[in-house]
Protein backbone atom coordinates (compact mmCIF):
# COMPACT_ATOMS: atom_id res chain seq x y z
CA UNK A 1 0.00 0.00 0.00
CA UNK A 2 1.28 3.55 -0.79
CA UNK A 3 2.17 5.36 1.93
CA UNK A 4 0.80 8.78 1.84
CA UNK A 5 2.82 11.87 0.94
CA UNK A 6 4.11 14.71 3.59
CA UNK A 7 4.23 18.02 4.32
CA UNK A 8 7.43 18.55 3.71
CA UNK A 9 8.95 22.14 4.98
CA UNK A 10 11.51 24.25 3.04
CA UNK A 11 14.44 25.87 5.14
CA UNK A 12 12.46 29.20 4.29
CA UNK A 13 9.46 28.38 5.18
CA UNK A 14 10.32 26.91 8.58
CA UNK A 15 9.12 29.69 10.89
CA UNK A 16 5.50 28.88 10.27
CA UNK A 17 2.17 28.36 12.18
CA UNK A 18 0.14 25.62 10.88
CA UNK A 19 -4.16 25.36 10.54
CA UNK A 20 -6.09 22.78 10.46
CA UNK A 21 -9.81 22.78 9.93
CA UNK A 22 -11.31 19.68 11.93
CA UNK A 23 -12.43 16.65 10.61
CA UNK A 24 -15.66 15.87 8.86
CA UNK A 25 -18.55 16.37 11.79
CA UNK A 26 -22.02 14.91 11.29
CA UNK A 27 -23.15 18.46 11.05
CA UNK A 28 -21.14 18.70 7.83
CA UNK A 29 -22.70 15.34 6.11
CA UNK A 30 -26.21 16.43 6.21
CA UNK A 31 -25.67 20.40 5.67
CA UNK A 32 -23.40 19.46 2.67
CA UNK A 33 -26.39 17.35 1.68
CA UNK A 34 -29.00 19.84 1.94
CA UNK A 35 -27.40 23.27 2.96
CA UNK A 36 -29.67 22.96 5.86
CA UNK A 37 -29.35 23.10 9.07
CA UNK A 38 -29.99 19.92 10.96
CA UNK A 39 -30.13 20.70 14.76
CA UNK A 40 -27.15 19.34 15.96
CA UNK A 41 -25.72 21.23 18.82
CA UNK A 42 -21.51 20.73 19.35
CA UNK A 43 -21.47 17.96 16.79
CA UNK A 44 -18.62 14.99 16.33
CA UNK A 45 -16.48 13.50 14.03
CA UNK A 46 -18.00 10.72 11.84
CA UNK A 47 -15.81 7.69 11.09
CA UNK A 48 -14.60 9.44 7.92
CA UNK A 49 -13.59 12.17 9.95
CA UNK A 50 -11.43 10.46 12.56
CA UNK A 51 -9.71 8.85 9.46
CA UNK A 52 -9.15 12.37 7.93
CA UNK A 53 -7.74 13.71 11.34
CA UNK A 54 -5.17 10.67 11.33
CA UNK A 55 -4.19 11.13 7.54
CA UNK A 56 -3.77 14.97 8.48
CA UNK A 57 -1.29 14.06 11.58
CA UNK A 58 0.35 11.54 8.36
CA UNK A 59 0.90 14.46 6.01
CA UNK A 60 2.04 16.50 8.61
CA UNK A 61 4.47 13.90 10.69
CA UNK A 62 8.19 15.77 9.31
CA UNK A 63 6.44 19.08 10.35
CA UNK A 64 8.10 20.30 13.52
CA UNK A 65 5.20 20.97 15.75
CA UNK A 66 6.10 22.01 19.11
CA UNK A 67 2.57 23.81 20.30
CA UNK A 68 -0.76 22.73 19.72
CA UNK A 69 -4.08 25.03 20.36
CA UNK A 70 -7.39 24.10 19.94
CA UNK A 71 -10.93 25.28 20.04
CA UNK A 72 -13.22 23.71 22.87
CA UNK A 73 -15.81 22.23 20.25
CA UNK A 74 -15.73 18.29 19.85
CA UNK A 75 -15.16 18.69 16.36
CA UNK A 76 -11.93 20.25 16.86
CA UNK A 77 -11.16 18.06 20.54
CA UNK A 78 -11.18 15.40 18.65
CA UNK A 79 -9.13 16.06 15.88
CA UNK A 80 -6.60 17.86 18.40
CA UNK A 81 -6.47 14.31 20.43
CA UNK A 82 -5.34 12.45 16.83
CA UNK A 83 -3.02 15.15 15.30
CA UNK A 84 -1.42 16.52 18.99
CA UNK A 85 -0.77 12.20 20.33
CA UNK A 86 0.74 12.17 16.51
CA UNK A 87 3.62 14.65 18.07
CA UNK A 88 3.21 13.39 21.73
CA UNK A 89 2.00 16.84 22.75
CA UNK A 90 -0.66 18.25 25.00
CA UNK A 91 -2.87 20.89 23.47
CA UNK A 92 -4.27 24.25 25.05
CA UNK A 93 -7.68 25.05 24.78
CA UNK A 94 -8.51 28.67 23.24
CA UNK A 95 -12.55 29.90 22.47
CA UNK A 96 -10.88 32.53 20.36
CA UNK A 97 -10.16 30.36 17.41
CA UNK A 98 -13.91 28.75 17.63
CA UNK A 99 -16.01 28.73 14.59
CA UNK A 100 -18.38 32.11 14.23
CA UNK A 101 -21.75 31.53 15.63
CA UNK A 102 -24.33 30.89 12.86
CA UNK A 103 -25.87 27.50 13.77
CA UNK A 104 -26.89 25.09 15.97
CA UNK A 105 -23.58 23.06 15.58
CA UNK A 106 -21.95 26.21 16.91
CA UNK A 107 -23.84 25.91 20.33
CA UNK A 108 -20.78 24.87 22.53
CA UNK A 109 -21.36 22.33 25.32
CA UNK A 110 -20.59 23.37 28.83
CA UNK A 111 -17.20 23.54 30.39
CA UNK A 112 -18.52 21.21 33.30
CA UNK A 113 -19.42 18.96 30.76
CA UNK A 114 -16.35 18.84 28.70
CA UNK A 115 -14.15 18.80 31.57
CA UNK A 116 -16.02 15.10 32.44
CA UNK A 117 -15.31 13.93 29.17
CA UNK A 118 -11.69 15.55 28.90
CA UNK A 119 -10.01 15.14 32.21
CA UNK A 120 -6.87 16.89 32.61
CA UNK A 121 -7.25 19.70 29.59
CA UNK A 122 -7.50 23.24 30.62
CA UNK A 123 -10.80 23.84 30.48
CA UNK A 124 -10.50 25.61 33.68
CA UNK A 125 -9.35 29.35 31.48
CA UNK A 126 -12.80 29.26 29.83
CA UNK A 127 -16.36 30.25 30.88
CA UNK A 128 -18.77 27.92 31.89
CA UNK A 129 -20.75 28.75 28.56
CA UNK A 130 -17.71 29.73 26.35
CA UNK A 131 -19.69 29.96 23.08
CA UNK A 132 -21.41 33.46 21.87
CA UNK A 133 -24.69 33.86 23.16
CA UNK A 134 -26.19 35.00 19.74
CA UNK A 135 -25.25 34.63 15.49
CA UNK A 136 -21.75 36.22 15.51
CA UNK A 137 -21.42 39.24 13.20
CA UNK A 138 -18.94 39.41 10.79
CA UNK A 139 -17.48 42.22 12.57
CA UNK A 140 -17.03 40.70 15.43
CA UNK A 141 -15.60 37.26 13.63
CA UNK A 142 -13.27 39.83 12.15
CA UNK A 143 -11.70 41.28 15.22
CA UNK A 144 -11.71 37.82 17.08
CA UNK A 145 -9.25 36.99 14.15
CA UNK A 146 -7.23 40.38 14.89
CA UNK A 147 -7.07 39.53 18.47
CA UNK A 148 -5.47 36.40 18.04
CA UNK A 149 -3.45 37.39 15.03
CA UNK A 150 -2.08 40.22 17.11
CA UNK A 151 -1.52 38.48 20.08
CA UNK A 152 0.53 35.60 18.58
CA UNK A 153 2.64 37.80 16.26
CA UNK A 154 3.25 39.77 19.64
CA UNK A 155 4.63 37.03 21.81
CA UNK A 156 6.78 35.81 18.93
CA UNK A 157 6.18 32.12 19.80
CA UNK A 158 3.73 31.95 17.21
CA UNK A 159 6.13 29.62 14.78
CA UNK A 160 6.04 25.63 14.89
CA UNK A 161 2.40 26.01 16.27
CA UNK A 162 -0.70 23.99 14.89
CA UNK A 163 -4.03 25.90 15.50
CA UNK A 164 -7.12 22.90 14.72
CA UNK A 165 -10.14 25.06 13.98
CA UNK A 166 -12.91 25.72 11.97
CA UNK A 167 -14.08 27.02 8.69
CA UNK A 168 -15.43 30.29 9.32
CA UNK A 169 -12.09 31.23 11.15
CA UNK A 170 -9.84 30.17 8.71
CA UNK A 171 -11.56 32.22 6.16
CA UNK A 172 -11.81 35.28 8.14
CA UNK A 173 -8.54 35.22 9.57
CA UNK A 174 -6.60 34.30 5.32
CA UNK A 175 -9.46 34.49 3.31
CA UNK A 176 -9.20 31.00 2.25
CA UNK A 177 -12.31 28.62 2.02
CA UNK A 178 -11.27 25.03 2.90
CA UNK A 179 -12.47 21.78 3.11
CA UNK A 180 -12.85 19.51 6.40
CA UNK A 181 -8.91 18.84 7.68
CA UNK A 182 -7.10 20.88 5.12
CA UNK A 183 -3.88 22.14 6.29
CA UNK A 184 -3.40 25.89 5.95
CA UNK A 185 0.26 27.46 6.23
CA UNK A 186 0.03 31.12 8.34
CA UNK A 187 2.21 34.08 9.14
CA UNK A 188 0.18 36.37 11.78
CA UNK A 189 2.78 39.05 10.71
CA UNK A 190 1.36 39.46 7.56
CA UNK A 191 -1.60 41.87 6.61
CA UNK A 192 -4.86 41.07 7.55
CA UNK A 193 -6.50 39.01 6.39
CA UNK A 194 -4.10 36.76 4.74
CA UNK A 195 -0.83 35.23 5.51
CA UNK A 196 -2.27 31.64 4.49
CA UNK A 197 -1.54 29.58 2.19
CA UNK A 198 -3.06 26.25 1.90
CA UNK A 199 -0.62 23.37 1.38
CA UNK A 200 -2.87 20.14 1.69
CA UNK A 201 -6.73 19.09 1.74
CA UNK A 202 -6.84 15.44 2.58
CA UNK A 203 -8.46 13.00 -0.45
CA UNK A 204 -10.22 9.70 1.35
CA UNK A 205 -12.59 7.98 1.60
Amino acid sequence: MARPLRYRQTQQSKKTMILVRHGQSEFNVVYGETRKDPGIRDPKLTALGLRQAAHTAALLADTPIKRVICSPYWRTLQTAQVVAAAFDLPFEINPVVGERAAFTCDIGTTRSSLQKHWPGLGFEKIDEEWWPAMEESENSLDLRCRKFRNSMTRSGDWANTLVITHWGFIRALTGHRVGNCAIVRFDPSQAHPGGGHVVSTPDIC
